[in-house]
């Protein structure tokens, strides 16, 4: 995959976590699904990365599939004879790696018509999806116009 640029920044790309965050998504989208274990060698093989700990990639996988990030993709068979989880980037992790890519000024500025009608249908049916004006119940002053 390429190496990411700056674009907007989202929330799981700020703060303290940001450089693990992307770097296991970075994994996960380079080699497919991978367990905790497999996830963890290849973030150390990313530079200033390379003393991470197994517990802090571990602790990062389960918070980013709490966040719905990441989802499981099945288990596989350990060498000891146990169980991992493999995890898979979800639809978030890879319309959040996409949307860091590029700026939504550059998107506006580059893009075909069909791509932002495309775009727009998108944004349309998201913004009716979380506001509840058709649910909302009629507010005091309206129902003493009626």
């Amino acid at each position: 995959m390429a190496k990411l640029r700056a674009g907007a920044k989202l929330s799981v790309f700020k703060g303290r976590e940001a450089k693990l965050n992307r770097a296991i998504f970075q994994a996960l989208a380079d080699k497919g699904n991978q367990a905790i274990y497999d996830i963890t060698k290849e973030v150390r093989r990313q530079r200033g990365l390379r003393h991470t700990k197994y517990t802090n990639v571990s602790r990062r996988v389960k918070a980013l599939e709490q966040q719905g990030y990441l989802d499981e993709a099945g288990k596989r068979n350990t060498q000891p004879g146990s169980e991992a989880t493999l995890y898979q980037l979800s639809t978030r992790a890879h319309v959040a790696l996409l949307l860091n890519q590029i700026s939504p000024d550059t998107l506006i500025e580059k893009a075909d018509e069909e791509t932002l009608t495309a775009q727009l249908a998108a944004l349309i049916l998201f913004f009716e999806k979380t506001t509840d004006n058709a649910k909302r119940k009629p507010s005091n002053s309206q129902r003493q116009l009626d």
